[in-house]
């Protein structure tokens, strides 16, 4: 390999970590977008508050459904590696999954009609649960046995049922401001300590 080799392979790679930051800059102002103004906000909103032309977010995702779509994976993504991160720098396993409760919370109640939006195409709506249930459930798993193990937690939940728990106290909840459903989600995770 020679020098211009070496120095086109630099800028290829430097080139492509540029693209990630900027679509990543991209769907988190989208994301903050939704959940002030919902997933039909104007797009030239997105495009200001990540200071970029609209052309550019059509570069990226020709279409409104691929835009939320990639938000909505995003966001998952976040949020599933979050929970190895928190489990290594929380005080102990329990308040590693208060507070990964808490990220899940924060990412199931500002999803402002992106369910009705993606439950309109039955086969997308599909994979993007299975994605979901695929990058969170062994995420929530890990913590769960985490805490159960230490013994701050009790044994017999499932990860998944508590996420399906804590989803359900979530809905409605950018409906109805008098409705808490973080202290609800939280009076379900104080119920899983184990009995003294």
């Amino acid at each position: 390999m020679n020098d211009s080799d070496e120095g086109t392979g630099r800028a290829a790679r430097s080139k492509r970590a540029d693209a990630r930051r900027n679509e990543e800059t991209l769907l988190d102002a989208a994301a903050a977008v939704f959940v002030t103004s919902g997933v039909e906000a104007p797009v030239r909103d997105i495009a200001a508050r990540a200071g970029v032309g609209m052309g550019t977010i059509y570069r990226h995702f020709p279409t409104r459904a691929d835009l939320i779509i990639a938000v909505y994976r995003h966001q998952v993504a976040a949020c599933a590696e979050a929970g190895p991160a928190l489990l290594e720098a929380a005080g102990s396993p329990n308040a590693a999954l208060g507070q990964w409760i808490d990220l899940f919370v924060d990412f199931l109640v500002t999803k402002h009609g992106l369910a009705a939006v993606l439950q309109s195409d039955d086969a997308g709506f599909e994979t993007l649960h299975a994605y979901f249930l695929d990058r969170l459930v062994p995420v929530c798993t890990q913590l769960l046995d985490a805490a159960a193990a230490s013994g701050e937690v009790r044994s017999d939940l499932e990860a998944y049922a508590l996420m399906r728990g804590v989803g359900n106290l979530c809905i409605g909840a950018d409906r109805d401001p008098r409705y808490d459903a973080r202290r609800l989600v939280g009076l379900l995770v104080a119920g899983l300590r184990r009995p003294l």
